[in-house]
Formats: C-alpha cells, structure tokens, sequence
C-alpha cells in the first residue's frame, strides 16, 4: 500500500478536523459551495465523488465474470452476506440504536436521518478498497477481480430496490427519481467510463499502460475522498460542534454491524471448508462497504447539511481502522483454513 492507503484513518481524521475549523470559520464559502447544485446534485461533490470512484472503476474488468465457476461456494458466501444479510442487519441495528437506546439523545427527525445514512452503507459493498484489503490478507487477486466484478454487476440493478425497501420500512420516504439517478449517476456512468477506458487502454498497449495509468489515478481518488470529507464536515460544523456526541453515537452500531458480519462470514468460509486465499477476499468483501457511493447517495437524497450524510461520513472514519483490525484477525487464523491446494471452494 502507498502512504494514503496505509494511514488512510488518519488522513480522514485530519480531513475531518479541517472540515470542521473551516466550517466555522468560513461559514459562508461553504454556505455558497452548497448553493452549487443542478437537480438536488452538488456539483462539486459530484466531481469530487467522479474522482473517487472513476479510478476504481477503471480497474475493474468485467470479464473476470466468466471465472466465477472456479470457485462458486467463496462467491456464493459473499453473495448471501452482501445482499440477503447485511442491508438488514444494518437497517434493524440502526433502527434499534436510533429509536430505542438512543431515543432520547437524538431528536426524531435526526435519528431518522441517520438511520437512512446507516442503511446506505449497508446495502453498498465495497468496490475499490477490497482490493487493499485482499491483499494484505494475501487472498486470491484474481478471485478478488471475480468478487468485485460480479458484485458491482448485482449493484447495478439492486441497490435502489433495496434501499428503496429498507427505507420504506423505516418510514423514510422514497424519492425514487433521485434514488435511481443517484445510481445512474455515481455506479452506471462510471462504471461504463471505467469499461471504455479500460478496453481502449489494453486495445492501445499492453496491461502495463494500463497499470501506469491507474498509477496515476489513484492518488487523485484519496485527494477526491478527503477533500469530500472536507467539505461534508465542514457543511456539518455547526452540528458538530453543538452535538459531538452524535459521531460517537453513530459510531457504535456501525462497530456492531462490521464487527458482526466479519465473524459470520469468518465462520460460515470456515464450515464451507474455504482455502485461505478464497475465504480472505470472501470475507473481506462481504464486511467493508462502497462508502463512496453511500456518501454520494446520502446526498442526493437528503442533502448536504442531513443527518444521513454525516452518518456515511462516520462511515469512512469508522471502516479503514476497524477493517485493518479484520485483516490482523485473519492472518493470525490462517490455520484454521485447508491448505490452498486442498480447497473445494
């Protein structure tokens, strides 16, 4: 891992206490920043958000899909986890921290909010920093490649009735027209700008174009995420500031949810007889999520200033360390799985 990578939870925490000082010092450029926006999209976040997303994009190659055959039980657990476990635990866990534990430390409408921010994070899988952790947990790059690819696949056409679904049960109302141009905008277009950019780099040359050029982008896509966090906090300063207490608040079932999900999948690629190399990305991929897109979403949908995206934000504060814990978890269980060669996955 680069620098960024590798410190990426203190950078975010810089990025944050930035936002914040900046808010309140200059209320008024951010006040004037928000007012930047064309059908409930900011448009600087959205550059800011294209930064992020469209280098990881670039790197995916969706013809990895015709792999999954080799091994379907790592895939299936990501699967079962991604989609028909994790949205639900994390609606249910924001639900009960938010409307019973914490119903007298938040007010109704802000609970609400960040209820709806939670539950964006837990429909998103993780699209781009599965690969970090994949690889410091030494997991199968190319199966990683097949995980990634067929899950962004599945979020093309599931993450709107999926969140639509779980905010219809938490009693949010559904703006389906902003939901579905949310995923047009930060999933569709760049992922087919990531598919054309890709075959017209390995059409040109050889994969180490292509290579040298997603070198080039990645650092553009830390600066993109921290300069989002940036503005994010620096748009909730004055919240911040009268109510600390709320990130700590969010924070904790959002510990639960990563925590929670990590040992089902650990315990689930164990009983399923997973290779070390297949459970690692397996896992990994099914714990962390796309915050990228849930950011972005979180704010086309309830605005800059909303409870929602300020959850998502906490998000990315809370993942990169509590994932890097996961990845010293699974080097240290090694053991515990057959040897690669022996596997069935």
């Amino acid at each position: 891992m680069g620098i960024f990578e590798r410190y990426l939870s203190v950078w975010v925490g810089l990025a944050i206490v930035i936002g914040v000082l900046l808010g309140n010092v200059m209320p008024a450029g951010f006040a004037l920043i928000a007012g930047l926006e064309y059908a409930h999209v900011n448009l600087v976040i959205a550059i800011l958000i294209w930064v992020m997303i469209y280098p990881m994009m670039v790197q995916i190659d969706f013809s990895a899909v015709k792999d999954v055959g080799k091994s379907p039980k790592g895939l299936v657990l990501t699967l079962v986890i991604n989609w028909l476990i994790k949205p639900f635990t994390m609606a249910a866990l924001a639900w009960l921290f938010f409307k019973v534990f914490f119903v007298n430390l938040v007010d109704p409408q802000t609970a609400t909010e960040y209820i709806a921010g939670m539950i964006l994070l837990g429909v998103a899988p993780c699209t781009a920093m599965v690969f970090v952790w994949s690889q410091l947990t030494k997991g199968d790059p190319n199966y990683t490649l097949v995980q990634v690819s067929v899950n962004d696949l599945i979020m093309v056409v599931a993450f709107a009735p999926i969140t639509a679904l779980l905010l219809g049960v938490s009693d949010i109302q559904v703006p389906w027209a902003t939901l579905l141009s949310s995923v047009g905008l930060y999933v569709v277009l760049p992922l087919v700008a990531g598919v054309v950019t890709r075959h017209f780099l390995q059409k040109r040359g050889s994969d180490n174009q292509l290579s040298a050029f997603v070198g080039k982008l990645k650092p553009w896509s830390m600066v993109g995420l921290l300069a989002t966090v940036v503005l994010l906090f620096g748009f909730q300063a004055e919240t911040i500031m009268s109510q600390p207490q709320d990130i700590f608040l969010i924070a904790i079932p959002l510990l639960i949810q990563t925590y929670g999900i990590f040992f089902i999948a650990f315990y689930a690629a164990k009983k399923m007889k997973l290779s070390h190399k297949i459970a690692a990305p397996a896992c990994m991929i099914a714990t962390s999520n796309f915050f990228e897109l849930a950011v972005a979403v979180a704010i086309s949908l309830f605005g800059l200033h909303s409870g929602a995206a300020l959850a998502t934000v906490v998000g990315v504060l809370v993942e990169v360390p509590v994932m890097l814990s996961l990845v010293a978890i699974f080097n240290r269980s090694r053991h515990l799985f057959v040897a690669d060669e022996a596997s069935t996955a």
